[in-house]
């Protein structure tokens, strides 16, 4: 039986990766770590991961949560360093 971890470590994703996915799209962590996994490895589903911690971004900073908005940062910081195909235009 594969644990949670197992998957994380499988998806090419960190858990902050897979924490905006799920906050995003309103999934549990595993689901989200499974969608998370089947975007990161094709052309057209990186780009909108990128564009999933942008919106969770913009969404904690217009609440005033600056804490989560840092931890967003470095998390798209992070997915882009590690994703170089998501480098905007």
């Amino acid at each position: 039986m594969l644990t949670y971890q197992d998957c994380v470590a499988l998806c090419d994703l960190t858990e902050a990766e897979i924490r905006a996915i799920a906050e995003h799209e309103h999934l549990p962590y595993i689901v989200a770590a499974e969608l998370g996994s089947y975007l990161v490895h094709s052309a057209e589903g990186t780009p909108m991961i990128r564009r999933m911690i942008l919106d969770d971004l913009n969404i904690a900073r217009e609440r005033g949560d600056k804490r989560r908005e840092a931890e967003l940062k470095l998390t798209l910081l992070h997915f882009i360093e590690t994703h170089p195909t998501n480098r905007p235009a």
